[in-house]
């Protein structure tokens, strides 16, 4: 990837690009846009940047994060447009709120690990919402339901609604479990609901474990197409379609797609075992 000679990150090209962009003899489509259009945008390339991290190369990485970053920019210059904000805007409110939010750092205020900076942090946002706001209303509902539910609890164990330990998770996780199996048989909108429970009290299971949920299961489902994928190769070397195959076959195939894998012990980065 190349470089630029020059390492001092200059956001003001970028504002003139969009705004050359969007000049009357500038690009139709781009001045064309409105904020309900980038909208779709901003979440395309927030995915796309996600999928770069997972794939852990940092050249895809830089590239998603130039993308993302076009967007943010553009959708000042929209906003600039109409009056109601600019970028300069949007760089002071961050700057500001970051350093409000960093007392640790910015301030005297100390903190012992990163989980007490976690609690201060949710704990702030709860005194600045003081007025009727509940504390879980900056979980945005767009938000993937898994990673809302990560939010959710970690914005309530900020103010101090939470269990003291894993363990304690654990069996609430447990019996969310059984909760579902007593439901099989009925099925319904209680086993709908009862299956809701358990994914969310998964979910505060790996908040409490220091894992990102969303993250993790994106690894599963790498994981799964890796191996299923490799159980259809193995299976049309045998000169098997898989539609043919039965269940014995394909999990037999399944067994030594694991094993080969647990034999090289070199399973691809941020991936669970």
């Amino acid at each position: 990837m190349s470089r630029p000679t020059d390492k001092i990150a200059d956001i003001e090209k970028l504002r003139r690009l969009v705004r050359r962009l969007r000049a009357p003899d500038g690009c139709p489509w781009d001045r064309k846009q409105t904020l309900v259009d980038v909208r779709a945008y901003l979440l395309e390339e927030a995915h796309e940047a996600a999928a770069a991290i997972d794939g852990g190369l940092a050249d895809e990485v830089a590239e998603e994060m130039g993308d993302l970053l076009f967007q943010v920019v553009f959708v000042a210059q929209l906003a600039e447009e109409d009056g109601s904000f600019d970028l300069a805007t949007v760089i002071d409110g961050i700057h500001h709120k970051m350093v409000e939010r960093h007392p640790h750092v910015f301030g005297g205020e100390t903190l012992a690990d990163a989980a007490a900076v976690v609690q201060s942090w949710e704990r702030r946002k709860a005194e600045k919402n003081r007025g009727g706001r509940s504390v879980l209303a900056g979980v945005a509902p767009t938000l993937p339901a898994l990673t809302a539910a990560y939010r959710l609890t970690q914005k309530a164990a900020g103010v101090g609604f939470d269990w003291t330990s894993a363990r304690e998770v654990l069996a609430k996780v447990e019996e969310e479990l059984g909760e579902v199996e007593e439901c099989l048989d009925t099925g319904g909108d209680k086993l709908r609901e009862e299956v809701g429970d358990l994914l969310f009290s998964v979910a505060n299971l790996a908040r409490h474990l220091g894992i990102d949920p969303e993250g993790a299961l994106a690894a599963g489902n790498r994981k799964f197409i890796r191996r299923f994928t490799a159980v259809e190769e193995r299976l049309e070397g045998l000169g098997r379609r898989l539609a043919e195959a039965s269940l014995d076959e394909m999990e037999a195939q399944w067994q030594e797609v694991k094993a080969a894998e647990d034999h090289d012990g070199a399973s691809p980065r941020h991936e669970v075992e």
